[in-house]
């Protein structure tokens, strides 16, 4: 079974680590002295990169050169050894592995759904975060809500592995957007309960997420007016609430 563990690096961000039939995986590994800590004696049978910030890549090469591992990521990264594009598909410890073009965040941004089974476990980056999603960096508002859309339609019980621990902030923006929504409520008490342990809010499901995530829910009448309400632009569609609460989020 596999074994998925978040390593803490940085102020909030998540490397994380798959274990199973004796190798062991990291995801966006920005700080390379948090992998080698938490592998301690076993040995780093590859890495996987979702996209190029440095704070998800700033491990890579030292990484590399201390195991000698391959490198699954986006061609436009220096020192991947395996590029991945979207609707490519390989095997990773016996798991098939599909990947998506999720732009937004960044042009190269690369999403990977692993199946264990019945289980969908879906490393997203920072396309999607748990209440929240990334900002724009270089795409447009319609690729990126073209992106989150996609993952939405992913099944409810698919598991999210973001890659930084926004969530409780996230939820407050949420909870401005969607005062009465209950299913927010509830989880934002359970999110208090869970940091107050100073534990990890994740992995989320796509199911949480549709409750709850404002972005995922641009279709909603009462997020549609809640985005009418800042009066930053027209809202017409689900891409242009999307863009409106995006604005209306980085200035919050």
């Amino acid at each position: 079974m596999l074994k998925i563990t978040p390593i803490p690096a940085f102020t909030d961000n998540y490397i994380w680590l798959l274990q199973d039939r004796g190798q062991s995986w990291v995801v966006d590994p920005g700080d390379p002295k948090a992998v080698t800590d938490a592998l301690r004696d076993t040995a780093l049978s590859g890495i996987l990169i979702t996209h190029h910030h440095l704070d998800h890549t700033g491990g890579l090469q030292q990484l590399r050169e201390t195991y000698d591992c391959p490198v699954y990521g986006p061609a436009t990264i220096e020192g991947i050894t395996n590029p991945i594009a979207d609707g490519d598909r390989f095997e990773l410890m016996d798991c098939p592995v599909e990947v998506r073009a999720v732009p937004g965040h960044t042009l190269d941004h690369l999403a990977l759904i692993i199946a264990e089974g019945d289980i969908q476990h879906l490393f997203c980056g920072d396309t999607l975060f748990a209440g929240g999603c990334g900002r724009l960096f270089e795409g447009t508002p319609e690729q990126m809500w073209d992106s989150l859309d996609g993952l939405a339609e992913l099944p409810e019980d698919t598991l999210v592995y973001c890659a930084h621990e926004y969530t409780a902030a996230n939820l407050n923006f949420a909870k401005v957007v969607e005062p009465d929504n209950q299913a927010l409520q509830s989880r934002i008490g359970a999110v208090e309960s869970v940091r107050a342990r100073g534990r990890a809010t994740l992995p989320s499901t796509i199911g949480v997420e549709r409750e709850t995530n404002p972005f995922l829910r641009c279709r909603e009448e009462p997020v549609q007016a809640a985005a009418a309400s800042q009066g930053l632009q027209d809202v017409y569609d689900p891409a242009s609430v999307f863009r409106c609460l995006r604005q209306w989020k980085d200035n919050f």
